[in-house]
Order: C-alpha cells, then sequence, then structure tokens
C-alpha cells in the first residue's frame, strides 16, 4: 500500500477513533505479525471496518464505497459476468450513461492492468472504487443471484425507447402502462417488498438515476437504481393504480390500491410528492394477511405485560400510549382492540387514517374538510353508546376534555401522545387543558414505546462484550441483572450477517416498553403538577421498568442488541 503503519494510526488518532497508545500497541504488534496495517486492523481490532477502509482510501486517493449497503444498478451488471466479477473479485455496481462509464468495486483499485481488462471487457470507461474484499464477495452472489436487479434489466430495456409520457392521459395511457415493461418494473418493486417485509417503499427522483428504497425492520435500505428515463412512465402506472390524476404534477396527492401475489395480499396507501427532479412516490403496505399481533408476540412479558393488561381489564379509564412517529403505537391498539373485541362490547374508533379494518369494531376515518375532527367524532361518539373508545391522538384541548369527560363517565378510552417517556404524558396532558384532578381520576395505565430490530436467528452468535459495556449494563440495570450474571461475565448477542437476513444482522423486530401505573402516591404527585422527573422517580420506587432497561434485558436474552437499544431510546 506504500503506507507506514505509523502513517496510518497516526490519521486514526487525529480523528478520535484510537489513542496514542493504542496506536503504538497496534503498529508493534502488526510488525509482529509482519501484515500491512490496514489489514491487521480489520482483522485484529474492533475498529469499524468503514473508518478503516475510509482512511486507506483517502491515502490511496481513491473514492471509497460501502458496497454492502449501495443499490446496485440493474445496467451495470450487463456490462460484467458473474463469473468474470468472481474471478477478479470485482463488482459493478452503477453506469453512467451520459459519460458511458461503468463504476466497479475493487480492493485493489490501483490496479492499471485490471482497469483495462475491464475497459476492453465492457466497452465503455471504468473506474475503480475502493470495497472491502469480503463485502464484494457477498455484493457478488447477492446481485448477480434472482434478487431485484435482474428481474428488472430486461423491463428496463424495453421501457428506454419508449416517449415518455408527458400529455398521454386517460384511456390510452391506461392501456400502455398496464403492458410490460413498466407494469412488470412496478410489480417486482412491489414483490420485492412483500418477500423483504417492507413497510414502506421510496421511489425517489434524483440527477442522475432513480432510486428505489426500502423501510425493512423500521431502516430504510436503498436496493435498486433505475434510470431516470422510465421514472415518470413509472410514476404514472402508480397514479393509474391508485386513481390519482396523472397529469396533475404541480401538488402532491394520495391515493390508495391494492396488490396481490401467490402469498399474500396488500393495502398500498400511496403519497406523491412534487420534487425538484421530479414527482417522488412512497408506498406504505397494510397487510391484510398474517392477523393481529398479541401482545406478548410485540414483545410485553412479565411484570409490564400484566400491569398493562390490568390496565386494560378495567370498565372505564384512560390508557395512553406515547412515543414518536413510527414506535408502533398504533399497532399496540389494535393488538388491544382485537383482544377486546368480543360481542358484547361496542368499540368506535376515530383514527387518521383507518390503517387496519378489524371486523366488528366501528372504525371512523377522520375528514377535516368535512367538519369530522377528532373532538367533533368523539362528541359523536357519545351518543352512540359505546363501552370502548379509540381517538387516534390526543392533540388539542377540546380533544383532551372529551377524551377526560368520556374516561368519568363510564368509558375506557385508549389515545396516542408524541411524548418521549411514559411519565411526560402526564405534564402534556395538563398543557393541553386536562385539570389535574380530573387527570388523576381518570388515567388508569400509561405506556411508553419503541421498536427494537431482532437479532437474525440464522446467524446469530454469542460474545463477550468489552469490560467496560458490561459495567455499563450492570449499572443501568441494578437490582435487574439476571441472577446469572452476578458474578460470572455478561454475554451478548449478535448477528453475523448473512443472507437470510439481507446481510444486516437483523431480522424483524420487537418492541421495548416502559409502563406507568398510577398509584395513590403518583396521584398525589399529578395533583400538585409534580414535574416528570418526580413521578418516574417515584415509579420506579414502586417497580416500573424503564424502557432502556426493558431493552438491555431483551439484550442479555439474546433478542436484539445494545446498539439498537441505545439508537432508539437515546435518539428520542
Amino acid at each position: 500500500m506504500g503506507i507506514t503503519p505509523k502513517q496510518f494510526l497516526s490519521k486514526l488518532v487525529e480523528k478520535n477513533i484510537i489513542t496514542e497508545q493504542l496506536a503504538s500497541q497496534y503498529e508493534v504488534d502488526s510488525l509482529k505479525r509482519d501484515i500491512p496495517i490496514d489489514q491487521y486492523l480489520l482483522q485484529y481490532t474492533t475498529i469499524s471496518h468503514e473508518e478503516i477502509m475510509q482512511i486507506k482510501a483517502v491515502f490511496l486517493n481513491v473514492q471509497y464505497i460501502n458496497i454492502e449497503t449501495t443499490a446496485v444498478d440493474p445496467q451495470a451488471l450487463n456490462f460484467i459476468p458473474e463469473a468474470v466479477a468472481q474471478r477478479h473479485s470485482i463488482m459493478p455496481f452503477m453506469y453512467d450513461d451520459k459519460e458511458k462509464r461503468i463504476y466497479v468495486a475493487s480492493a485493489d483499485p490501483l490496479n492499471v492492468s485490471l482497469q483495462d481488462f475491464i475497459e476492453m471487457k465492457a466497452g465503455v470507461k471504468a473506474t475503480l472504487v475502493l470495497a472491502l474484499q469480503e463485502d464484494i464477495s457477498k455484493a457478488i452472489s447477492v446481485g448477480y443471484s434472482r434478487n431485484i436487479s435482474p428481474e428488472v434489466e430486461e423491463a428496463i430495456a424495453q421501457a428506454e425507447p419508449q416517449k415518455k409520457p408527458e400529455k398521454q392521459i386517460g384511456i390510452q395511457a391506461t392501456i400502455e402502462f398496464n403492458n410490460a415493461p413498466i407494469a412488470k418494473i412496478v410489480n417486482t418493486i412491489l414483490d420485492f417488498a412483500m418477500k423483504s417485509r417492507a413497510s414502506d417503499v421510496h421511489i425517489e427522483p434524483q440527477e442522475l438515476k432513480s432510486r428505489v428504497r426500502y423501510r425493512i425492520d423500521g431502516i430504510l435500505q436503498e436496493k435498486l437504481s433505475l434510470p431516470t428515463s422510465i421514472h415518470e412512465s413509472l410514476v404514472s402506472r402508480i397514479k393509474i393504480l391508485s386513481e390519482m390524476k396523472i397529469d396533475e404534477k404541480r401538488i402532491p396527492q394520495d391515493g390508495r390500491f391494492n396488490y396481490k401475489n401467490s402469498d399474500e395480499e396488500v393495502d398500498l396507501r400511496v403519497s406523491t410528492l412534487p420534487t425538484v427532479n421530479g414527482e417522488k412516490i412512497v408506498m406504505r403496505l397494510l397487510r391484510k394477511t398474517g392477523g393481529m399481533p398479541s401482545l406478548p408476540d410485540l414483545g410485553l412479558e412479565g411484570s409490564q405485560l400484566k400491569l398493562f393488561e390490568n390496565g386494560i381489564a378495567r370498565s372505564y379509564g384512560i390508557v395512553l400510549v406515547t412515543g414518536p412517529t413510527g414506535s408502533g403505537k398504533t399497532t399496540t391498539l389494535y393488538s388491544v382492540l382485537s383482544k377486546l373485541n368480543t360481542k358484547t362490547v361496542n368499540i368506535v374508533t376515530l383514527e387518521d387514517p383507518v390503517e387496519y379494518q378489524i371486523e366488528g369494531i366501528n372504525q371512523v376515518q377522520i375528514n377535516s374538510k368535512a367538519g369530522l375532527t377528532f373532538a367533533t367524532g368523539l362528541k359523536s361518539f357519545l351518543r352512540q353508546d359505546p363501552n370502548i373508545i379509540l381517538v387516534g391522538e390526543i392533540r388539542d384541548k377540546e380533544t383532551t376534555q372529551l377524551a377526560i369527560q368520556a374516561a368519568l363517565t363510564g368509558h375506557l378510552v385508549f389515545s396516542t401522545l408524541h411524548t418521549n417517556d411514559a411519565a411526560t404524558a402526564i405534564p402534556r396532558l395538563t398543557d393541553l387543558g386536562g385539570e389535574p384532578f380530573l387527570i388523576a381520576s381518570v388515567l388508569s395505565v400509561t405506556m411508553a414505546q419503541r421498536i427494537v430490530r431482532r437479532v437474525c436467528d440464522t446467524c446469530k452468535e454469542i460474545f463477550e462484550p468489552a469490560l467496560e459495556i458490561q459495567n455499563t449494563i450492570r449499572e443501568v440495570l441494578g437490582p435487574m441483572l439476571p441472577k446469572e450474571y452476578q458474578n460470572k461475565p455478561i454475554q451478548l448477542a449478535r448477528g453475523k450477517k448473512c443472507e437470510d437476513c439481507n446481510n444486516s444482522g437483523y431480522k424483524g423486530r420487537i418492541g421495548i416498553y416502559e409502563i406507568l401505573k398510577t398509584s395513590p402516591i403518583i396521584n398525589e404527585l399529578i395533583l400538585k403538577e409534580s414535574p416528570s422527573q418526580s413521578i418516574v422517580a417515584q415509579a420506579q420506587k414502586e417497580g416500573m421498568v424503564l424502557m432502556k432497561q426493558d431493552g438491555f434485558l431483551k439484550a442479555l436474552k439474546g433478542i436484539t442488541t445494545l446498539e439498537e437499544v441505545i439508537r432508539v431510546t437515546e435518539a428520542a
């Protein structure tokens, strides 16, 4: 590489990645082993591979790419056969049609003879980009296998010569966009979304390409890159399916449609947004098959499950579920309603929007334009003889006071609030116009939640974390630390990354929770309008498990990782 260990390690020290002391230790050890410093750091230290490769790229004066997380352009694969990619450990990932240039990931980007060979083989210019060798091997097996990219190669080739549908509307456009190849590309995008358990699909126009990203287990992942020349046709096809106006490109639009493949059926909620490069599409997948998960399936267990079940078993009161957008509040409430849904109770819900339809429950969609808001709907509900009321969100003074009134008159009310923890919901209700003495008398249970990714069971491995991490776990859990770890090292789980989990190390998600049950002492604190910190302190004395503690306990069981717990609890 032509870089001395001292130079490389100095850069790591400069970026505060390692200390001077560690740098000296690594330098001596790498010289003893007689291997290049970058290889030594990758094999024998815990420094992130990404940081090592980025510094290597700076010294080599080349671009670095994390090929594992980069969407592969289907056109690029056409230039290099799989056998050639395997033999030379290279991965074509992007093709620039304007420059007629192919971009190729390689562990040896300064290899001039390799570059000449690729240019001769591909018939276009080539740029070699630095990538990690093991990531290239994985990318080759995924990229050339029956993944999403090969499915659309042929369709792109057929679609590109077609004229852009600038002014085609009505029946003729419907006929054209129902035909392959555009229909095939849309179907492939949706099939992959269903297969990979994605909750959302983003189709985003950019200057040189259109990228397709999937939100899988809560994280956006780029999986496909398409030529900009077919973007408008793609948007028009989705607009027709969603019953939107295909000639209206200046304002956002909303629509929905149903899609079914051989395995399952989904409802898609579709939103368009005009951007400087064209219209962006986001599709939310709402699965119609598989049923509603139970509370234990969602991750509630032990004393927390019992506390929550006791709260929802009451015939009156308010039960609040709190957390930021995307923390699973709606799913939890649907699970609760499914559990309580019997022929002897009348359940009415007011939602914006109605995401899942549950048989036997009267679900109402908010319509602000027509004057149907949370407040006006709730007022009408009280004349419908309900036992249980779900209000999608408490967001203003009138809704707050009506919800409290409904609970006082013998109804069980469920709702959500956007607060970071369970205790903050109480002062938030006061801010929204709730009287403290009324809140104290009706508030039954408040639950805050987040969603963490599960460790993939296929590639799960058990390891012993660094001593400082073990000490942090002991400090956070305190007396909750399981007995088996009192006098022996703590062990955690992580995913080694495999094809089954799409090389992420995670597959599926689970909730982490904290549940605040109102007790006589907590009611006194509510009446005094005490700050949320005082309420948390008292609740902990009464046995409340904090969300971070619940996450750490799940990490000790090998369900998730500490990184996941910290990511969702500390980002709040």
